[in-house]
């Protein structure tokens, strides 16, 4: 049920978000378990945590490699589907590092903020 609330909100959604999605459906599930949920399907790599932007970590269902962007307006988190894999190349060839994984984040304002007066 935590996983179809990701799939049905269909954006980078925060704990809460998810949360509050599962809580319609299933008044009695508790913040803890939607939160742990979260937090194992991360580890699992069935979810990417995508970091914690203005104090609320996002999730992705997206787990293929790409990058995103957060407006600073309106704090929407967006897909970059750019790749660089020319800098994963160079850091796997640093000695003494084992690379797991990378997360890229670009900032600045969305198209829809970028187009409002007062930005």
């Amino acid at each position: 049920m935590i996983w179809d609330a990701v799939e049905e909100l269909n954006i980078h959604a925060t704990a809460e978000q998810v949360y509050e999605c599962v809580k319609k459906k299933h008044p009695s599930i508790s913040k803890a378990t939607v939160y742990r949920n979260l937090s194992q399907m991360a580890d699992a790599g069935r979810l990417l945590n995508i970091g914690n932007f203005y104090g609320s970590t996002h999730y992705d269902h997206n787990c293929h490699e790409h990058y995103h962007f957060v407006c600073d307006e309106c704090r929407r988190v967006f897909d970059v589907p750019v790749c660089f894999p020319r800098v994963s190349d160079e850091m796997a060839g640093m000695d003494g590092f084992e690379i797991k994984g990378h997360n890229l984040c670009f900032y600045g304002l969305c198209p829809d903020c970028k187009s409002t007066p007062d930005s």
